[in-house]
């Protein structure tokens, strides 16, 4: 055999394949969907119940999962028990926008939500609280009129029981499809807190990723702490906007929770896992009386 015989030969690669005969290839299509998770920051695999357990953050890089509101329940109050406020509020279609209808149903049957906010009391370290918790998969967040509605019952509530406010955002901004009664929501939640707050109540806001448009406007940067989770997209208008308004490059780390704290937008950016804590170290730090006490 001449070298060059050698080199001009093909050569191919084998798949293993198990007793059965089945490829590793083949074999993969029998995982079951959802078991494995990949980060979108640092591309690493987990798996679903390991990232479960490590609170949907990657224990890699450290990137925050988004959550849904029912999840982002569980992690925070005691228990994950909420005594749930006007649970049977949903959005309509008030202006008979084109495709709104058939898009909201799409959108109830997918999250298992009515609409993008749930709201209630519970308690956080026994510390008895009115809280409100938005849902990206619900419209990405959006406000619209019911939303504005049940935050502002949320505010009131808290104002009439004298009960802490907790807020969790994450929201794309207003909802179009609602138009001027979309937009007035962010002067109703304004106002109610604007009351409240006057009264002495106290607000804690929580952005969490993302938070954009209307609600990053309103009701969610009116905390009397604003607080954030790490990495957490938060500002007003869209980043391209922005650059092609100024005719300038932003920082690759514009519109972040450290972006914002670093400039003066946020009193504190808090690990996931210290959450909790951290709300239940606010509210004994404000005089909350936790539910049982000899002072209650």
């Amino acid at each position: 055999m001449q070298i060059k015989d050698f080199f001009s030969k093909k050569k191919y690669a084998t798949i293993p394949s198990d007793r059965a005969g089945r490829s590793e290839r083949s074999k993969r299509a029998d995982i079951p969907e959802g078991l494995m998770n990949k980060c979108a920051k640092c591309g690493t695999i987990q798996y679903s119940k390991e990232l479960e357990k490590n609170l949907k953050v990657c224990s890699t890089c450290g990137h925050h999962f988004r959550l849904n509101a029912w999840e982002r329940i569980g992690m925070t109050l005691d228990d994950g028990r909420m005594l749930e406020f006007d649970a049977l509020l949903e959005s309509e279609d008030p202006l008979s926008f084109p495709g709104y209808a058939k898009k909201l149903e799409a959108q109830k049957e997918k999250s298992g939500l009515r609409d993008s906010v749930i709201t209630g009391e519970g308690k956080i370290g026994g510390y008895p609280v009115v809280i409100a918790v938005m849902s990206f998969d619900f419209f990405t967040g959006s406000m619209g009129s019911v939303a504005g509605e049940k935050i502002t019952r949320a505010v009131e509530a808290a104002h009439e029981r004298k009960l802490p406010l907790i807020i969790f955002s994450t929201s794309s901004g207003a909802r179009m499809q609602e138009s001027i009664l979309s937009l007035m929501q962010m002067a109703k939640t304004s106002a109610a807190l604007a009351k409240f707050q006057n009264d002495g109540g106290l607000y804690i806001s929580v952005f969490t990723d993302p938070t954009t448009g209307g609600v990053s406007a309103s009701f969610a940067s009116l905390g009397d702490y604003n607080l954030a989770e790490p990495g957490a997209l938060i500002g007003f208008a869209g980043r391209i906007v922005i650059e092609q308004t100024i005719r300038q490059k932003l920082p690759d780390d514009f519109q972040t929770a450290e972006f914002n704290l670093q400039h003066g937008q946020l009193d504190m950016v808090v690990h996931r896992k210290d959450m909790k804590t951290t709300l239940a170290k606010l509210l004994d730090m404000h005089g909350v009386v936790k539910e049982g006490s000899s002072d209650d």
